[in-house]
């Protein structure tokens, strides 16, 4: 079975302070099931190390090695985004439209959210999106 991943709980992987439950469940899962993202993850992820480098949490070599790290990890990234929903879901639950792609993505393809960013994890609820850590995806 898959699972949606956002950028929060992808760094959860690689920044100590950043570790979560979900983050935890959505790495142990990925042995089992493949992890799937809206396109946008790239960017966002990359986004965050770049961040992270400009804070001292990271150097240019640990980035290097953590994009290697998740080149070969098995997460989907899927192209189908319908924009209206996403516009949509962001306006209904008062989310960007770069979190509102991760819900529109769970609901299309009927998958948990892995998340650690408190309000899409919020909207997920409201929309009735399981989330990886909760209930019955424990």
């Amino acid at each position: 079975m898959t699972f949606i991943i956002d950028a929060s709980v992808t760094m959860s992987w690689y920044l100590a302070e950043e570790a979560g439950v979900a983050g935890k469940l959505a790495f142990e899962r990925l042995g089992a099931a493949a992890a799937t993202a809206p396109v946008l993850w790239r960017f966002e992820v990359r986004n965050a190390l770049v961040v992270n480098e400009r804070r001292g949490r990271l150097d240019t070599a640990a980035t290097v090695g953590i994009l290697a790290h998740l080149d070969g990890l098995p997460i989907r990234l899927d192209v189908d985004q319908n924009s209206d929903a996403v516009l949509a879901l962001a306006r209904e639950h008062r989310l960007t439209v770069y979190d509102a792609a991760y819900l529109e993505l769970a609901l299309r393809i009927d998958a948990p959210l892995a998340t650690l960013d408190r309000q899409l994890a919020r909207a997920a609820r409201a929309a009735k999106v399981p989330l990886l850590g909760e209930g019955e995806f424990r």
